[in-house]
């Protein structure tokens, strides 16, 4: 692991709605996060975890305050931009997996890879072998409807790293899963952190959370208990 920092999160608020409808998700929210950890986000049910994962991917823009990656402020990069970003540098995996009916594994893994332009031939090698690299090689040919929903979140762990990112973000991606398959899934991405990728992953469990590098602790859309991005 490397002191160079993965993501900066600085004064960041991010507000919802207008007038006496605006609801503050995050509120002057700092952290910072180094290239190769593995940093488990915790807090309760609407404390801005989601948000602040979503504003890390470039789904988002905050509404003040800056979000680096890799030292590039995504917040002040247009849509078409913000994407292409992501295409190079962020892998996302979602609770609900995202995945494609009507493609099978393979398929559904290649696409980032095909949507960037990569050629057929490269992008279903790339996609084979992250499946191999998720223990789900011989299920390339299945869609996700003949798949379980931990083999489910296997490729989506697959399609989130086949563009080889520095950075993968994960939301909840236990949450609909058996303890059994969570743990798999989490052991899985717990072995992606290391010295070229950091890994932050969203999580209501405290067992899970107990076992990243360390613990970022939300609540009322503030960081609490751990250094700012100054202090890190």
């Amino acid at each position: 692991m490397t002191d160079e920092r993965s993501v900066v999160v600085h004064h960041v608020t991010k507000v919802y709605g207008v007038g006496a409808a605006q609801v503050a998700a995050l509120r002057g929210a700092s952290t910072a996060v180094r290239a190769g950890e593995f940093v488990a986000v915790t807090g309760p049910s609407g404390c801005g975890k989601s948000t602040l994962l979503h504003l890390l991917a470039g789904l988002d823009t905050p509404t003040t305050g800056t979000v680096l990656i890799n030292g590039t402020d995504i917040g002040r990069l247009d849509e078409d931009a913000r994407t292409a970003f992501r295409g190079r540098h962020i892998g996302v995996v979602f609770q609900s997996f995202n995945l494609l009916g009507i493609l099978t594994a393979e398929e559904n893994v290649a696409l980032p890879l095909t949507l960037g332009g990569v050629p057929a031939v490269t992008a279903t090698r790339k996609a084979r072998a992250a499946l191999d690299r998720v223990g789900l090689g011989a299920r390339a040919k299945h869609r996700p409807t003949e798949m379980s929903g931990g083999e489910q979140q296997r490729v989506a762990v697959a399609r989130a790293i086949v563009t080889d990112p520095s950075l993968i973000l994960a939301d909840e991606p236990t949450g609909n899963l058996d303890a059994e398959n969570g743990r798999a899934v989490f052991d899985l991405l717990r072995g992606l952190a290391g010295a070229r990728r950091t890994v932050v992953l969203v999580t209501h469990d405290p067992a899970l959370a107990a076992r990243a590098d360390r613990v970022v602790r939300l609540a009322d859309g503030v960081v609490v208990g751990v250094p700012d991005a100054s202090g890190l």
